[in-house]
């Protein structure tokens, strides 16, 4: 029953509107009042059932269609405010029997109901769909169907979890609440979950036909108990063979638990207790089912996991309204035509979300004729996937492709409002890149740097206009990570920022905005970090166990995994910077630059902490043994404790972070934890830099610091935020959340004010 927007406000007004048709239909339509899209209230079980009580004893009522009142929206989940405002999980399990109640007596009603849906159909939404006899979704690409429940540390509680594996089988279901991924309405059909997919249009005329011929066949019984096998496919063989006999149901539970646990660690107990519950319903019945999923659902509400996962959900709900200016008579700017300078696969992934995302035509700039093609190969590549995947159809990846205009000159630019650079990181191209677009460019065009590491302001000393630069700071691969960091400078015009921000939410990204310096916020905290893994290489940590450690502790991959993707030569290049703003605290262990020197650049060249190439096909990556002679260092396995490695990155990371809100280059907590984990993989369970302080404590985080100060010396003093927090109190969030930039030390301010 979970996993909606938040709020719906409804203040006692009913949600659910019925509507009696001539031909003994009755549509049923929720409409939440004041809200744009519908969610689920636990009051909103009573009208459920009151509503299906009325239609029963109404003779003339045939069938029910149940369908939104919102254009685009059917049910986006329940309201996360619910769940969070629980206090117990006897309360958290009572809620989820709430909505299974509600569910039951839709489906036990004596007519055929069906599900007309378009829009989001998510958490309780597919749940309420799963009650009715029968569904009927729109072909349109707003229309998605899923249950994320897991994303928020949760399991679906309104009988999703017994209803979609005797639906669909055990496979699809558990793929489906596992992963917590969307379909859309012809995946749905493929897999059984709708009975039809047509035409937003007429939906609801279809909906009605199929419920009346339902009506005549006397098809009024629940679809989970309903649905026949005919096991003449393929898969419903593997069903029948692996989930509907004790031995083939122990091995898919046991194989898939194996899986789950080699993606999770153990640290995402949501995903563990889905498992726990629909093997329980398979095995006990639908009732026993559900008395598992109440209680399950009542454990995980109240665990520090689906605090930190909803309380992030809540930020970027947040930050989907916010505009990035604090001024609210500022105005975005529309943005018709996008340049981009250089079609690297950075160049080249803007341009994709720029065209297939945001519908806004790109002119593609490099300096030769290969350049042009390497990216818009690029590109194709990535819609040739969808092609494949059928999310879009030959024609649309054509026309899409086509919305990109690749030029070897400065033709066309006139008409871009927005130019953004993705050039080397070299100081001198990029004021070259400035003064082009200055000459050759839109009157008002806004320049945006896609820098990672040069301070904006350094980028804008180029230029006539600087109120008009800005730094866009993606993640690769573009198309595949969520995060933008848009930078601003002391000089960045309000509109400029709102433009850009808007720009961004159009691409698809989640979008926070800090203040300019080395590194920004994201690249800045990442150097620490991986600074610390170079000092535990070249202790005698193997990389396996360093990698092994950070991954257990929650990242999605280790720092040595990372270095050999971005760079060995990236990552020696954007040390040198980071040691000369910052100094002792960014100080690298002897030796690194060794790598560089042995031409070791990582996977781009074959040669890094790892192998590469077909001379050793396997599944597990195998250290390149050679590296540590290079590095001078023999390796010690199990010397140093997998706790303590996880502990040093960690905290050098959190450590950073909190200078960094201490010198105002944020302008929230908030933004810290949703930048670390979307950009940077901190474990969202951990709920980001700033939630963990508040989890852990300040005094534990500045004691632990202090221990390894002791050790490893100043690149671990304690942030003087974090100071003052075990001092006197506070915290990042909550009621005695402090403001960022307010503790700030005299000399790390003038250190700002020079960046």
């Amino acid at each position: 029953m979970a996993t909606g927007q938040n709020g719906n406000g409804s203040g006692g007004r009913r949600v659910l509107s019925i509507e009696q048709r001539p031909d003994g239909v009755a549509i049923v339509r929720m409409d939440v009042p004041g809200e744009t899209m519908n969610t689920l209230q636990a009051n909103f079980a009573e009208e459920f059932v009151q509503v299906f009580d009325d239609l029963d004893k109404a003779s003339e009522v045939r069938a029910v269609v149940f369908t939104s009142g919102k254009p685009d929206s059917f049910i986006a989940g329940a309201d996360v405010r619910m769940i969070k405002a629980v206090k117990t999980a006897a309360e958290a399990a009572e809620l989820s029997r709430t909505g299974q109640r509600a569910m039951a007596r839709v489906e036990a009603f004596r007519a055929p109901v069906v599900a007309a849906i378009h829009g989001a159909c998510l958490g309780g939404g597919l749940e309420t769909a799963l009650a009715c006899h029968a569904r009927i979704a729109s072909d349109d690409k707003k229309t998605k169907l899923g249950l994320p429940e897991v994303q928020l540390g949760l399991l679906p509680a309104a009988a999703g979890t017994q209803r979609l594996p005797r639906l669909v089988g055990v496979q699809a279901a558990l793929d489906l609440m596992l992963t917590g991924k969307q379909i859309d309405g012809r995946r749905a059909r493929r897999m059984g979950l709708v009975d039809d997919v047509v035409p937003a249009a007429v939906l609801v005329d279809v909906a009605c036909r199929h419920a009346l011929a339902l009506a005549e066949r006397g098809a009024s019984q629940p679809t989970g108990f309903a649905k026949l096998k005919s096991f003449f496919s393929k898969e419903e063989l593997t069903e029948l063979a692996l989930a509907e006999n004790p031995l083939g149901r122990k091995l898919l539970f046991d194989q898939a638990k194996k899986q789950l646990l080699a993606k999770t660690r153990g640290n995402y107990p949501a995903a563990e207790r889905i498992l726990e519950v629909v093997k329980a319903g398979l095995e006990g019945g639908f009732e026993q089912g559900l008395e598992a999923e109440a209680q399950a659902f009542g454990e995980l509400a109240v665990s520090p996991e689906a605090a930190m996962l909803m309380s992030i959900f809540t930020a970027t709900v947040e930050l989907k309204k916010d505009r990035g200016v604090d001024d609210p008579n500022v105005e975005a700017k529309p943005v018709h035509k996008l340049g981009v300078l250089g079609a690297g696969l950075m160049g080249a992934g803007i341009a994709h979300v720029t065209t297939h995302l945001a519908k806004i035509p790109v002119r593609l700039k490099d300096r030769d004729d290969d350049g042009l093609a390497a990216g818009m190969k690029y590109v194709a590549g990535i819609l040739d996937t969808s092609v494949e995947r059928k999310r879009m159809t030959r024609l649309e990846r054509d026309l899409r492709l086509a919305q990109i205009t690749p030029t070897v000159d400065y033709s066309g630019f006139h008409q871009a409002q927005v130019v953004i650079e993705a050039v080397f990181e070299d100081l001198a191209l990029k004021h070259q890149m400035v003064r082009d677009i200055e000459a050759h460019g839109h009157a008002k065009a806004i320049f945006a740097s896609n820098t990672s590491s040069l301070p904006i302001t350094q980028i804008a000393a180029g230029a006539k206009h600087p109120e008009r630069v800005i730094g866009m700071h993606y993640f690769s691969p573009v198309h595949k990570m969520p995060l933008l960091e848009i930078i601003v400078t002391p000089k960045t015009a309000s509109w400029v920022t709102a433009t850009c921000v808007e720009l961004g939410k159009k691409q698809g990204k989640t979008v926070i905005v800090v203040n300019d310096g080395v590194g920004f916020y994201t690249s800045r905290i990442l150097a620490p970090y991986m600074n610390e893994a170079a000092w535990l290489l070249s202790e005698g940590v193997p990389v396996e166990e360093l990698d092994g450690a950070l991954m257990d502790w929650g990242y999605p991959v280790g720092p040595v995994t990372l270095l050999d993707e971005v760079g060995i030569d990236v990552g020696e290049k954007v040390g040198r910077i980071m040691l000369a703003a910052f100094g002792d605290r960014m100080v690298p262990p002897p030796g690194m630059d060794k790598l560089v020197a042995d031409q070791r650049f990582g996977r781009k060249n074959g040669r890094g902490f790892y192998l590469y190439g077909d001379k050793k096909k396997t599944k597990k990556k195998l250290v390149d043994e050679s590296v540590y002679a290079v590095l001078g260092v023999t390796p010690e396995a199990g010397a140093t404790p997998k706790h303590e490695i996880a502990e040093r990155l960690a905290l050098a990371m959190v450590n950073e972070a909190a200078l960094c809100f201490g010198e105002g280059v944020l302008r929230s907590a908030r933004d810290g934890d949703v930048g670390a984990i979307f950009g940077l993989g901190f474990p969202p369970f951990r709920g980001g830099p700033f939630r963990y302080v508040d989890s852990v404590g300040a005094l534990e985080v500045v004691r632990r610091l202090e221990r390894h100060e002791k050790q490893h010396g100043a690149r671990f003093t304690p942030a003087p935020v974090l100071v003052e927090m075990a001092q006197g109190g506070g915290s990042f969030h909550g009621e005695r959340a402090i403001r960022p930039g307010t503790t700030a030390t005299v000399r790390e301010a003038e250190r700002v004010r020079v960046l």
